[in-house]
């Protein structure tokens, strides 16, 4: 007989008895192609779910709030300060790029150098996957808000790509808030809801999720169950 198939079976049943908070942080490698059984085809995102291990663990009687911290990504040493080398080591980590933070409703059930399974979805479920939009730059009110700009004759003097007059009378006196104005354009946090996760390689800890998730190649994404559990049109 086999030990194989029985120690990955123990395995699976070990990593499902583990708690997880629903959600895992990723690395986005870009997009592919994909067919599936009945020959469809269409884009799918490749994410890259790296080691998930817990560096800290934060709880209610001495924090205030129950969290732990996960870390993801590989940073050079040489690149690390020392005082997040120390912060790492204690969960086994060599180096690390980045630690995000997850809300969990008891913080006692984790310990630090936990680490997270890939199996908390499976083919078919839907997920939301929030990532950072690519950075443009400061930008004009052309380019970030799609203002047709000001005619190009009949006296316009230097002006043709400019907002225009953003004051008020005498009474408010003032700019209203939001008001759409020059500015950085991009590098905000974006969540695309309702991903259908098309396949899993838990052994390379790749997913597949069918559609674009935001922010460039090699960028960092959270993936998390999703709330409307595939009732809208994305992902159908």
């Amino acid at each position: 007989m086999n030990a194989e198939p029985v120690k990955e079976t123990a395995e699976k049943e070990a990593a499902a008895e583990k708690p997880h908070p629903g959600k895992m942080l990723g690395i986005k490698m870009g997009m592919t192609e994909f067919f599936d059984g009945e020959g469809a085809f269409f884009p799918v995102t490749v994410i890259c779910i790296g080691d998930n291990r817990v560096t800290q663990v934060k709880r209610d009687e001495r924090d205030g709030y129950h969290a732990i911290q996960v870390c993801a990504g590989y940073k050079k040493v040489k690149n690390q300060t020392k005082p997040a080398l120390g912060h790492l080591k204690k969960s086994g980590v060599e180096s690390a790029r980045w630690l995000r933070e997850f809300r969990v409703c008891d913080a006692s059930q984790y310990k630090v150098g936990d680490e997270l399974s890939v199996n908390f979805v499976s083919p078919g479920d839907f997920v939301d996957v929030k990532g950072y939009r690519i950075g443009r730059g400061f930008a004009g009110v052309m380019k970030r808000h799609g203002f047709h700009g000001a005619p190009a004759t009949h006296g316009t003097h230097e002006c043709r790509r400019h907002a225009g007059s953003i004051g008020q009378n005498t009474f408010p006196a003032r700019v209203f808030k939001g008001m759409k104005m020059a500015g950085r354009m991009g590098n905000s946090a974006v969540t695309t809801q309702n991903l259908k996760v098309v396949d899993l390689f838990p052994e390379k800890k790749i997913l597949l999720v069918k559609g674009a998730v935001p922010g460039p190649e090699n960028s960092l994404v959270e993936i998390s169950l999703s709330l409307k559990k595939g009732k809208g049109k994305r992902g159908s």
